[in-house]
């Protein structure tokens, strides 16, 4: 397919080029938002700005398409029940190469194009990395001229709109497209029937072989709607196909005549709860069976789709594997495997030694945890009753996998328990990892740490069973989203020094490496970190109404809200800081500013109550006169992707402490790094490999290993000891035991002090305590002096050209879909 470099709004066909951007604007506010273009309000301009932007798209998404059917070319399906794409409206204009041109246009029309911006609503698609990391490889397939799609769900309120009410986490629904949304194509014609419940039968064919049918129960339809993903400058143009819940039953009018008002749309209600919120609560005994529902809906309507496309090509499906890829992101799409043998046998006809093949070399499944606990089961009575074809499936694909296993003669007479698909005893449960790893011709972790655990520890029975389908492709990261677009004022810096090349290859920042030791360069790069640390402290003002100083350290910690990722041990280097003022309100110290945000799960107690700790320390500490200007401490509510582009430009610090051997990867740490931060850090995820880029001395690393909190575990940790052993940490944990950060409720925070001290220290806090603030101190000295900060922050952005996106999706291209960009595949035509 032809790509242009120089892509602009004056070259795209379909629409008449002789009208401005201007005139396209005015004229989407007159004709499709039957508003007045002479006297458009913000939301207004936004949306006729947003629709003009669109008709460019769509004329390239068309382009592609044709292309994509005319070279025949083999695509990756990419299944994640989350996606996590921020704002569009920006991310477009800087893929088409028209952010000045629109912000010149608006500001004729009398508006700001970063005010516009503020119209849009983050797409409430996903919660945090698993669905940031699949938006970043939507991004990096579209630059890369690589047929594919994404697919998940179009959820109608997302997560939760996150607010903080005396201190503690509140839910409130997120309905992010409550005004409409510019970007999304709904596909009326495109509608897919989703079968649940009912029974199967038996039944024998003209030959007299042996077949099943699923019948019965009830129907929802998919409905898929399109959000388009553009590359960067150039032609190409791909989509997320979300599906979303539509009633097959939209109203019945016997019981509305007879009174029953709710029974005459409660069907139709509760089938379109489907696609309502993300990870509904599975608490109770309904939100279980929505979350299965929401799982097998959008794979079930996912398969037709792909299907469908390989029927128009009149392809026999033994050729599925040569033209269709499929990525499983984590185990939520795993029950994809049982539904294409179901699709292959019971309504193409295909016998199931012929079946199988393709579903193993169709499937690849990427794995997001070490935590066994975290591994996605479910009651097999569940699935029978709401999939009972996909748990006859499940169980034979069992059977014939443990005679595999059986016919090894490994010896290992626990072996067979271990794989099996199905947790025999007490309540039957099928592992969805396990159905993920048989299913799949390559499983990969995400960072060499995690891949490592994953083949010698989580999975090494697969290892042993599979020889080389475990693999690792670390996590990476779209420089066009966390640099080009969140901090114009460095990317403008680095492509006034280098030019503009590294937004499509991230390795040419290393360039800047000679740069670090030029003191006007150094300069230049302090100021523009202090010109975001002045946005951020604005936009803190303005969202909670404290004020920070620009000139303090900003240290950041900013992701989901979990024990593992221990936000608690840093409120315990804040309050031991705190003390520490306070014995001595005159002794020289770097002030600091200590950054928090991130959500907790609705159920999850324990990070609920963490949150409330964190914003209970900040209120105590930034009321407190003797530590004014030494310490502030800030938790910034509703953490998000356009939250997260303020905030990840101005961190000095940023704070990757879990606890080693629990992170697979994380991809904070690498946009906090790409942005010129330094980072403190365990040995965990790709915090190893990013320090294995930036240099040991450009990075503070403290903690325990993997290997070590293994050793430790086992050899019995006594959190008890470092307790008695470490006065300062006494002191930290006493003061919250007696309530000093809770006098209305001296109790509040018994069972955090609980699970430290005499539940285990699962997580190893106070083992890493004293580490953890010997390299806050170290970090403290290095901050004094600028020019050297400067140095090693320039060599942090320098040195982080391996953790694109675009080098994890060429591998798993090259390694696992066998997959070539449309431009080779043209050539070879």
């Amino acid at each position: 397919m032809p790509t242009n470099p120089e892509a602009s709004s004056a070259s795209h066909a379909g629409l008449n080029s002789a009208m401005t951007l201007k005139d396209e604007i005015q004229r989407h506010i007159r004709f499709t938002m039957a508003r007045d273009p002479q006297k458009p309000n913000r939301h207004a301009c936004f949306m006729g700005l947003a629709y003009s932007i669109r008709d460019r798209l769509i004329d390239r998404w068309i382009r592609t398409q044709r292309s994509q059917y005319d070279t025949l070319a083999k695509r990756v399906y990419f299944l994640s029940l989350e996606f996590l794409p921020g704002r569009f409206l920006m991310n477009y204009l800087i893929s088409l190469k028209m952010v000045d041109e629109a912000r010149q246009t608006v500001e004729e029309m009398g508006f700001d194009l970063d005010e516009l911006e503020e119209e849009e609503w983050d797409a409430g698609l996903g919660n945090g990395g698993l669905g940031r990391l699949a938006s970043c490889y939507m991004d990096s397939l579209a630059c890369l001229d690589l047929p594919g799609y994404g697919y998940g769900i179009r959820y109608d309120y997302g997560i939760f709109h996150q607010t903080i009410e005396n201190g503690w986490q509140r839910e409130q629904c997120d309905n992010w497209s409550r005004k409409g949304t510019p970007w999304e194509i709904r596909r009326g014609e495109y509608l897919r029937p989703v079968r649940f419940f009912g029974r199967t039968e038996t039944y024998a064919d003209a030959s007299g072989r042996q077949c099943h049918r699923w019948v019965g129960g009830e129907t929802v339809m998919a409905m898929a709607c399109d959000i388009l993903v553009p590359g960067y400058g150039d032609d190409f143009v791909t989509n997320m196909r979300l599906w979303r819940a539509q009633s097959s039953r939209e109203f019945n009018l016997d019981e509305f005549n007879q009174g029953d008002y709710i029974g005459a749309v409660e069907a139709k209600v509760l089938s379109e709860n489907i696609s309502g919120v993300l990870y509904p609560s599975d608490e109770m005994e309904q939100g279980r069976e929505l979350r299965l529902k929401q799982q097998y809906f959008f794979v079930a309507a996912t398969l037709a789709d792909i299907l469908r496309r390989h029927r128009k090509m009149n392809r026999a499906f033994s050729e599925l594997p040569d033209f269709v890829a499929i990525q499983l992101n984590d185990t939520h799409p795993a029950i994809a495997i049982p539904e294409l043998m179901r699709l292959l046998m019971d309504e193409e006809g295909l016998r199931w030694a012929e079946a199988w093949p393709i579903c193993e070399k169709t499937f690849a499944y990427t794995n997001h945890t070490v935590l066994p606990e975290a591994l996605e089961s479910w009651p097999v009575d569940l699935i029978r009753r709401i999939l009972p074809r996909h748990m006859e499936i499940i169980f034979e694909i069992n059977r014939r996998f443990l005679a595999m296993v059986d016919s090894q003669k490994i010896g290992d007479s626990s072996l067979a328990q271990r794989v099996s698909l199905i947790v025999e005893g007490g309540q039957q449960r099928v592992r969805m990892a396990h159905l993920a790893i048989v299913g799949s011709h390559t499983v990969n972790g995400v960072a060499e740490l995690h891949s490592k655990i994953i083949k010698e520890e989580l999975f090494k029975d697969f290892d042993i069973l599979f020889p080389g389908r475990l693999a690792n492709v670390t996590n990476g990261i779209t420089p066009r989203r966390w640099l080009a677009q969140a901090n114009p004022p460095l990317a403008k810096l680095i492509n006034d020094t280098i030019g503009p090349g590294w937004i499509t290859d991230l390795a040419q920042l290393r360039r800047l490496e000679p740069l670090a030791e030029d003191a006007a360069f150094r300069q230049h790069w302090i100021k523009t970190k202090r010109d975001n640390k002045k946005r951020l402290a604005r936009y803190i003002l303005r969202k909670i109404g404290v004020g920070v100083d620009p000139d303090t350290l900003f240290s950041v910690q900013v992701k989901r809200i979990h024990e593992y990722k221990r936000q608690l041990l840093n409120v315990l280097h804040v309050i031991a800081l705190y003390h520490r003022i306070r014995a001595n309100p005159d002794a020289p110290m770097v002030p600091r500013t200590v950054i928090f945000a991130g959500k907790a799960a609705p159920a999850y107690h324990q990070a609920k109550r963490i949150i409330k700790l964190i914003n209970a320390v900040a209120a105590r500490t930034n009321s407190d006169p003797d530590v004014q200007g030494k310490l502030r401490v800030v938790f910034l509510p509703n953490y998000c992707v356009s939250q997260a582009e303020k905030i990840i430009p101005a961190a000095d610090l940023s704070e990757q402490i879990s606890t080693a051997g629990l992170e697979a990867s994380g991809t904070g740490n690498m946009k906090m790094s790409l942005n010129g931060a330094l980072t403190i850090g365990t040995l965990d995820g790709a915090n190893i490999e990013i320090m294995e880029e930036v240099g040991e001395e450009n990075i503070f690393i403290f903690g325990l290993t993997a290997n070590q909190v293994t050793a430790l575990r086992k050899g019995g940790y006594n959190p008890q000891t470092y307790y008695d052993s470490d006065a300062e940490l006494r002191q930290t944990l006493d003061s919250i035991s007696r309530g000093d950060f809770s006098p209305e409720d001296p109790y509040l925070f018994s069972p955090i002090m609980e699970s430290l001290l005499y539940r285990g220290d699962y997580y190893m806090l106070l083992a890493d305590f004293r580490a953890y603030v010997t390299a806050q101190e170290a970090v403290s000295r290095l901050f004094l002096d600028k020019d050297e900060w400067a140095r090693k922050s320039i060599l942090n952005t320098a040195r982080m050209g391996k953790f694109s996106s675009d080098r994890s999706v060429m591998e798993y291209a090259d390694n696992i879909w066998g997959l070539k960009p449309l431009a080779a595949v043209e050539k070879e035509e």
